[in-house]
């Protein structure tokens, strides 16, 4: 399979919450580089993780555009989140189901027909702008 189709199905994978899905297209020791705090590696970390955002953010990405390497070894995409601010985290502002809209950016790096890197980008500060803003009531 080439390596756009197997991006492609990770992020419908994860639009659909189909978090198997994602984790069968990842290298065992897959490398996830987040925009903020220390990589994770390996398949138990990124599991890890994806529990963290499932309880915190409902997101669906779209406006998705892909971008490849001339040896089919990287892709980027450039996309849009929607999402919703379900639970709190540490360090970040109060959750009451704020809605946001925010621009981001992913590389990943493929191995073997696997995705062994997924290295994010996104505007913290903007991020934190758009849920601090006063409930509507």
């Amino acid at each position: 399979m080439a390596s756009l189709d197997i991006v492609q199905a990770y992020y419908t994978s994860f639009n659909q919450k189909n978090w198997e899905g994602m984790l069968a297209l990842l290298h065992p020791e897959v490398r996830h580089e987040p925009n903020q705090g220390d990589v994770r590696i390996g398949i138990e970390k990124f599991i890890e993780f994806l529990g963290k955002m499932d309880e915190s953010y409902e997101e669906t990405l779209t406006d998705m555009v892909f971008f490849t390497t001339p040896d089919d070894s990287r892709i980027a995409v450039e996309f849009v989140v929607r999402g919703i601010y379900k639970k709190g985290e540490e360090g970040l502002p109060e959750a009451y189901g704020q809605s946001y809209k925010l621009p981001a950016a992913a590389f990943l790096e493929l191995k073997n027909e696997k995705i062994c890197r997924v290295t994010t980008y996104y505007n913290l500060p903007l991020w934190i702008d758009l849920v601090s803003k006063p409930k509507n009531d």
